[in-house]
């Protein structure tokens, strides 16, 4: 039961939803594509996604110096439906539209994966 209530609890912060919803949009992006989702500097976006991994939402694997991040392939289907519930509710909000646009214009003007 506690585990559930941590995982429930992950949820329960702004930054943590911001992140699960452009991971659930975009898959797997790097730490740095995060970071200027976000406009947050790397030790806070990582910390999240620390406590997101913890938890049992994300999976990461590691490419060189860089950091990739995913939503979990063992996440329960009923956290990937109540994620598509949050995102289907919150994603017109001005913080996931300006997320999803500044991910846009970095993916964009980024002229190579991470790494490379």
């Amino acid at each position: 039961m506690q585990t559930h209530v941590n995982v429930l609890k992950s949820m329960a912060d702004e930054t943590r939803l911001r992140l699960l919803l452009l991971l659930k949009e975009h898959g797997e992006l790097c730490v740095c594509d995060l970071m200027h989702a976000l406009a947050m500097p790397q030790s806070t976006v990582s910390r999240h996604l620390a406590y997101l991994r913890r938890n049992g939402w994300l999976q990461d694997r590691r490419g060189g110096v860089w950091m990739y991040y995913s939503l979990a392939a063992a996440l329960p289907p009923f956290l990937r439906g109540q994620l598509e519930l949050i995102g289907r509710e919150l994603g017109h909000r001005q913080a996931c539209m300006a997320d999803r646009q500044r991910l846009a214009a970095w993916l964009q003007a980024k002229d190579r994966p991470c790494g490379e």
